[in-house]
Order: C-alpha cells, then structure tokens, then sequence
C-alpha cells in the first residue's frame, strides 16, 4: 500500500509498505480521510519521535479486516478511530488527567514501524484496546469528512470545561483556525459573549458564518487594548490561547482580567517562557493548561459532530490524495490565508466527500 512515511526531520516521502497484518482482537481500517494536526506538523518538523514512522491520527474510513474474536464489528462498517485510549485504572486515571497515562501515551493504531497513528496511509491496524473502547460507528448520513473531526472536537470540549466557564463571561479567543474556530463555538455554546481575534481577516470572515460576530482583525488592532475596551477596562474573563509558540503567552494575559483565566491550548512545544509573576500571584491570573482528548468526553464529542451541531466540513479548506500527502504537510506547515482545515484522503478514489 501507499503511505507518507517520516523518515526525520522535515523528511516524509511517499512510499510503498506493506499493509499491516492484524492480530486477535484487532481491525484493519480502509482509510477514507484522515486530517492534518498541528501535533502531526510538530513532530515532523522537530524530530521528537524515532523515525520511521507514519502519522495521523484524525481518521475515518471502513474496516476491511477483522482479526480473530471481533464480534461488535463487521468488514463494511464506517467508523472513526481514536488513537489514545487510557487504561482507566491507574494514579492518572483515577485523577481524571488521562493523557497522562501509560497506556493513553502508548499509540493504539498504526499503519506500520512505530505506532503512531497511522492514518496518512491507505490502511491502519487498530489495536484491541483501542477496537473495544475508541472505535465510534459513523451513523448513516453522515460523511467521512463530518466524521474525522470526532477526536479533534473531544480536545476541544475538553479545554472549555478546563475553563469552567460561567453563562455571560467573555472570552477572547486567540487564533481563528480550525481548532481556534471550533474552541469559539464551544465557548459560545456554554453561554460566554466570544471575541475572536487572527491576523488573517479572511478566517475572522468565516467565523462570522458560525455566528461568531465580536471579531477583532491583529492585523489592524492591538487586542488587549480592544478587550479592555469591550469589558470596561477590565479585559476579558477568560482567554484561550489556540495558536502555536510561546510568544502570545504575555499578551493573553494581558488581555485577561484580574482573577481571569487564560488557556494555553496550543502550546505543546517544551522550552521557556517569559511571564509576569505577579500577574499570576497579585492580578491573581491563573495560567491553566489542556492536551489532548479526554476518555469521559468521548459520548459528547460523538454526539456533537454525528449529530452536526457544527457543520465541520466547512472548515476543511484543501482535500489532498494520499499520493500529494507531501504536499499538504507543507502547506499545512505553512497556513495561507485562505487555508483551514487540510485533510489527506487516501479513500478519495472510491467514494465521494
């Protein structure tokens, strides 16, 4: 089969490989489209993780195998595949942080080499922890596209109840991408007035599609000033970081009212940072973190996309073949501004969107 293989830094080619054979208990996934993440593109680009591997994780498709003992599943069925599971036992799991977990760091699904998502290839073998708890069926009707945005919407969920936000705070979301648009949404949705700030005023333009209308365009303003003068000068409740580097840390909390919260979100490069302390300990600002997806969330994030309360294809701006998967790695790495959500769909040839 046909799969974008990581072979080091900034390094993925297109080879042939074989397809992966599955085990007892396990499944084979047809990929059908499999979106691009940010986690993805880092792990790519700064050669955190042994090479070779194959990437992606945000997959749907059909099972086309089945391995010995599958009885909830049937080869023909669609479904979306979660990547990280937790064991649900351990000191991590009884605290509720499950992506802390040994088992949730350990990959359930992979195309072959080192798991690790797998999904920017034809085919992925989808282990048995991850067959029995985080594997969703995709109900009639809806698309593989709608679909593949299951395990991305989870994280999202999860970093709004992070927040605990309460109906009529504001929040300022910084970062109008994908994942930026879908945390405003999310934040609207549990009561909050959104603002939305990005430098590209096009992506400000298809929140406003959302009904996301407090937008503030950084390329023309500078937004804590702007907030403070939306909130009475207070700046708003909550902000949520949805953009990468570390750079627009200070200026979300400076954005951020005293006792105010702000989200990193996006975050997940290690290395340092400047920070005022005392906005922490005398403004009493608190500085909160959310990674990944959360086991508890699963039936919500399941619920939301399956049942569209967001139309989640509209924010997929480029579809690739797998065999151009080169190419949309760049361009994902290196977002226009007319560039959202960039999905790899190796099953593009034998079914439609």
């Amino acid at each position: 089969m046909k799969a974008a293989v990581y072979r080091g830094v900034n390094d993925v080619r297109m080879e042939e490989v074989p397809v992966p054979e599955v085990g007892r208990g396990e499944i084979l996934v047809r990929v059908h489209t499999c979106g691009i993440c940010g986690t993805d593109l880092k792990k790519i680009s700064t050669g955190s993780h042994s090479a070779p591997r194959i990437f992606g994780h945000e997959t749907s498709g059909v099972v086309a195998k089945l391995g010995e003992g599958v009885r909830e599943w049937a080869v023909g069925d669609r479904v979306v595949v979660f990547h990280h599971i937790p064991c649900r036992e351990c000191y991590y799991c009884q605290h509720k942080t499950f992506a802390q977990c040994a088992t949730y760091k350990k990959v359930g699904c992979t195309s072959g080499f080192e798991p690790s998502g797998g999904g920017f290839a034809e085919y992925v073998r989808v282990m048995d922890w991850i067959v029995q708890r985080g594997t969703v069926r995709i109900p009639d009707g809806v698309s593989f596209e709608q679909a593949c945005f299951v395990e991305p919407v989870n994280t999202c969920i999860k970093g709004i109840e992070t927040l605990r936000l309460e109906p009529g705070e504001t929040v300022l979301v910084i970062g109008q991408g994908p994942i930026g648009l879908i945390l405003a949404v999310l934040a609207k949705r549990a009561g909050a007035r959104v603002i939305t700030s990005d430098l590209y005023p096009a992506r400000l333009t298809i929140g406003t599609s959302f009904g996301l209308d407090l937008t503030l365009d950084a390329s023309q303003t500078e937004v804590g000033p702007a907030v403070r003068g939306i909130t009475e000068g207070r700046g708003a409740d909550a902000v949520i970081l949805a953009v990468g580097g570390s750079g627009l840390i200070r200026p979300a909390m400076d954005a951020t009212r005293p006792g105010g919260r702000v989200l990193l979100f996006a975050q997940t490069a290690r290395g340092e940072v400047m920070i005022d302390p005392a906005a922490v300990c005398v403004n009493e600002k608190a500085l909160l973190g959310s990674y990944s997806a959360s086991v508890e969330l699963q039936e919500e994030s399941v619920r939301f996309v399956m049942n569209r309360e967001m139309d989640l294809e509209r924010l997929i701006s480029h579809r690739f073949p797998l065999d151009r998967s080169v190419e949309a790695l760049k361009l994902a790495a290196h977002p226009q501004p007319d560039s959202m959500k960039i999905v790899i769909q190796p099953g593009s040839e034998w079914e439609g969107h």
